[in-house]
């Protein structure tokens, strides 16, 4: 490291010096506090020697000069205009093959010195104070007698002028997007706070301008362009909140995270650059923890950087050495990371997500029983499922004796699948295993607190026991309905045919695949459960495009339509549409992964199968017919446990799995589990009876299922 010093030259504008110095101070593997012992013996080096404190500085000051800095403070960090699968695919071909480097801009530089992807994990490790304390070293060293005027400020200050203006010009064309305009019509009503910051960023910059030049001696505070940043942000937050009801979509989620990055970026950029009167005077108070982009809440630490003063409170020294400190961090995190794929897919679709899931919470209340009258509709709706899938599984059966090319036969099998389960929701029955991922989602929108702190746990406790007693009555009327369905099916085919639907052996096969024991039935239970939930995310998906695209105003314009149907029937038509998109191609798709796993398993020489507890349930009163109903009692408790196993394994991983989603796409880490067990334990030991069945009818509110609608 002192050899690195000794060798600056400080009229130098060539980096390698710097990469040097940099690599000196990087950590190597298992080193976990050498560059905190790095920095701090760098900076007990120039302490001792401010000769080489000097040439160190004139030699960053020269760096600094030659490189452009805009690009840096308004690029780095922040999503560009091209939409999301644009950079989706640029960031893919950079990864592979990074583009190439010029030495005239500072952020290229930036990739020359810190080209580790963990390079920020430890600078940010080194403590704040070792690095202002450095950089004070630095920049306190005493010039040489003949040193020329130090312009570091004046160069860095420009750079985040030209920043400034570069992001509020993006800010007022994001914010004119048609697809935004689209979301928030009201904002057409009014001057567009998107526009108006712009003007005032041209005013203010203006003004700064003739500060510089020494025609004024201070700018005005920026009040009225901050003014407007917090309108521009009440906008993005309206239609984050309308979206919800009106729904979204993958470019407007990607719009309004743009948005909400470069104004961020604004504010800390003009929190830096603030030179108004009294804003080095006056000490400023700690602003409250502000949001992200996701919701989530900076620690207190990062407030300074991220929300800068109003007027009347402008940043004290310290504070704005430790904003500059945090921004630095933060470019150089994002610079590491700009490459990768993982960040920009989960900061787009954290939002998306979270309005599909709160799609499937809405459907997933109609999942609900609040009373033993609602339990008997969905002990109804559940039965009359178990119907449809009787004949589902005779004619899936009736198929399979085709013998048709395994993916013609795929086909079958999926349109099997799709239509009878688009039967059912038109019918406004239910399928129990279909449930738990719409009930996930409801049981998440009750966890309000992200800390599991203010969560009502008695009231938390009443949800998850009404889901529980509902799962399993719905559980029961699609199993108790659908034997006899498949029983009575089969001994009428035996009587109109003169044989039975199926062979001996093909019935023992039909046992042995719902076998827990001797077949990986549960494992292609849990193939089931996936796809379960995978389902309800399709659901979710189409019912939040049926309301972003307006599905059921655009059905009542088609004047054919009318003329076909009548005005009446094509208006019932458009709300149906929009109220069941989401659940008829929940279905459909759901009946083409249940229908095509086994043929892909097939293809590509894999063990892979579904199993569903309806389905099981009616194989095992086909197979019982079948062998003369000579079934000892082992084999009989065999496959009724596989049936209960299967329905268990079909119900917990789409559950677990819908949970984890809806509570990852709020943002919430539940942690007390044991609360609520306890909870339940209490509701449990309090009414025994009504844990499973529910209260009477007079002691809840008696809105019958069928009335509440069952998507």
């Amino acid at each position: 490291m002192l050899d690195i010093l000794e060798r600056v030259d400080p009229h130098s504008d060539r980096i390698d010096l710097l990469i040097e110095l940099v690599d000196c101070l990087r950590p190597r593997r298992h080193q976990r506090g050498h560059a905190h012992a790095a920095v701090r013996t760098l900076t007990q080096l120039l302490r001792g020697n401010p000769a080489q404190a000097w040439a160190l500085r004139s030699y960053l000051v020269t760096l600094l000069e030659k490189r452009r800095h805009t690009s840096l403070y308004s690029d780095i960090g922040i999503l560009s205009n091209d939409g999301f699968f644009t950079e989706l695919k640029r960031r893919v071909a950079w990864r592979l093959l990074p583009p190439a480097l010029d030495d005239l801009y500072l952020s290229d530089a930036l990739d020359q010195v810190l080209f580790a992807e963990e390079d920020h994990q430890w600078i940010r490790s080194v403590p704040d104070a070792d690095w202002l304390a450095l950089f004070d070293v630095v920049a306190g060293a005493p010039p040489p007698v003949d040193a020329a005027p130090d312009r570091a400020r004046l160069v860095t200050t420009m750079g985040m002028l030209d920043a400034i203006r570069t992001l509020s010009c993006r800010v007022c064309a994001l914010g004119l997007e048609p697809r935004l305009v689209h979301s928030y019509s009201e904002i057409e009503d009014f001057d567009s706070p998107f526009l108006m910051q712009n003007i005032e960023v041209n005013h203010y910059l203006d003004e700064y301008g003739r500060f510089l030049e020494g025609s004024i001696a201070r700018p005005d505070d920026p009040r009225h362009l901050l003014v407007m940043l917090d309108q521009c942000e009440n906008v993005v937050a309206k239609i984050r909140r309308n979206s919800l009801s009106f729904g979204t979509s993958v470019a407007l989620t990607y719009v309004l995270v743009a948005i909400t990055q470069s104004i961020g970026r604004l504010r800390k950029l003009l929190f830096l650059v603030d030179s108004s009167e009294g804003a080095e005077e006056q000490p400023a108070a700690l602003p409250a923890a502000p949001e992200d982009q996701t919701g989530r809440r900076v620690s207190d630490s990062r407030a300074l950087a991220t929300v800068p003063p109003h007027a009347g409170a402008p940043p004290a020294p310290s504070a704005r050495r430790a904003a500059a400190l945090e921004l630095a961090q933060e470019l150089i995190e994002a610079h590491n990371t700009k490459y990768q794929v993982r960040g920009l897919v989960r900061d787009t679709i954290q939002l998306l997500a979270r309005n599909v899931t709160e799609n499937a919470s809405r459907t997933g209340e109609h999942y609900i029983a609040e009373s033993r009258a609602q339990l008997r509709g969905m002990f109804k709706a559940a039965a009359g499922a178990g119907f449809i899938v009787g004949f589902m599984a005779m004619f899936k059966i009736l198929l399979s004796y085709l013998r048709a090319a395994p993916l013609v036969e795929a086909f079958l099998f999926s349109m099997n699948y799709s239509l009878g389960f688009m039967l059912v929701h038109m019918l406004r029955w239910t399928i129990a295993t279909k449930q738990p991922a719409m009930t996930a989602q409801r049981i998440a929108a009750g966890l309000h607190s992200p800390d599991g702190r203010s969560i009502d746990f008695d009231s938390m406790a009443a949800l998850v026991n009404k889901v529980f007693r509902t799962q399993i009555v719905a559980v029961l009327g699609n199993v108790i309905v659908a034997f006899p369905t498949a029983l009575v099916i089969a001994i009428a085919y035996q009587q109109l045919m003169g044989h039975h639907l199926v062979t001996p052996d093909k019935a023992l096969h039909l046992l042995h695949d719902i076998d827990p024991i001797h077949s990986p039935a549960l494992f292609y239970a849990a193939i089931a459960g996936v796809w379960l939930f995978v389902a309800g995310l399709i659901s979710g998906y189409y019912d939040n495009k049926a309301l972003y695209t307006r599905m059921g105003q655009r059905v009542r314009q088609l004047r054919w339509l009318g003329t076909l149907l009548g005005v009446a029937r094509r208006d019932r038509l458009s709300r149906y549409v929009e109220n069941n998109l989401g659940g008829l191609m929940g279905n459909f798709f759901f009946g083409i992964l249940l229908g095509t796993t086994g043929t892909v398993g097939y293809l590509l020489g894999l063990p892979l199968d579904i199993r569903h507890v309806t389905f099981s349930t009616a194989n095992f009163a086909t197979a019982l017919v079948a062998l003369d109903y000579r079934m000892s009692w082992q084999m009989a408790a065999n496959a009724a446990a596989g049936v209960a196993l299967i329905g268990a394994v079909n119900l917990l991983v789409s559950f677990n799995l819908a949970l984890w989603v809806a509570l990852r796409a709020r943002n919430i880490r539940f942690t007390r589990s044991v609360m609520l067990l306890r909870a339940l334990g209490r509701r449990f030991l309090h009414a025994p009876l009504d844990f499973f069945i529910g209260p009477r009818d007079a002691d809840a509110i008696d809105v019958p299922f069928s009335s509440r609608g069952n998507k």
